[in-house]
């Protein structure tokens, strides 16, 4: 993966680069699930969340749980979620155009003083076309999407992951590329494109 393809999956729609990290260890709550679904999402966040040797906690200090994972049919069951819209700001209206899409999912980050990731947000709308989808695979790509603030448009061409005999697997690339991100050397936040520079060296040292 040369410096053009990483910039491509950190530079948004408006054209900004930004790419960052979680400052702080991912503690993960999961909703919706049966309890073998829930060990299976777990289990792929604590992979990924491994892969880029960064930590997990049985608590944040300041939120709880900072990663909250809900699974549902309709998106109006996210306005029955007790106080989920003094944690996600403009719920409602944000609910309405989800709907209006017949999006199945989406993500919502926040940030800390510095712009790293301090809490996501992570809806998941189980329509027909994520239902075919088996639990591991579906839980190992929104891992891959949480563990970095990616662009809104990355992975829409092909995925993070790929499939290797009968299993599902996180690309080799990718998984290169979330190490490197997570080189203590590096910032945790960048908004220079340069940075996919820095990123490419990185992973041919971690490789």
């Amino acid at each position: 993966m040369d410096a053009a393809e990483i910039t491509a999956l950190f530079t948004r729609s408006d054209g900004q680069f930004l790419c960052a990290r979680w400052g702080r260890p991912i503690v993960p709550v999961v909703f919706g699930v049966t309890d073998a679904t829930l060990q299976t999402v777990k289990g792929a966040l604590e992979a990924v969340v491994t892969l880029a040797n960064h930590k997990m906690a049985e608590t944040d200090p300041e939120l709880g749980a900072n990663l909250m994972v809900f699974f549902f049919r309709d998106w109006a069951e996210l306005l029955e979620v007790p106080n989920l819209d003094r944690l996600v700001e403009g719920l409602g209206s944000l609910v309405t155009r989800l709907q209006a899409a017949d999006a199945n999912q989406y993500r919502v980050f926040r940030f800390d003083e510095a712009n790293a990731i301090r809490a996501a947000f992570v809806f998941i709308r189980m329509d027909a076309a994520l239902s075919d989808i088996p639990a591991e695979t579906l839980a190992l790509s929104q891992a891959v999407q949480v563990i970095l603030l990616w662009s809104d448009t990355a992975f829409t061409d092909r995925s993070a992951l790929a499939v290797a005999g009968d299993h599902t697997i996180l690309r080799p690339e990718i998984g290169a590329l979330i190490r490197a991100a997570y080189d203590p050397v590096l910032p945790a936040v960048a908004t220079d494109p340069t940075h996919a520079l820095r990123l490419a060296a990185r992973m041919g040292a971690v490789q």
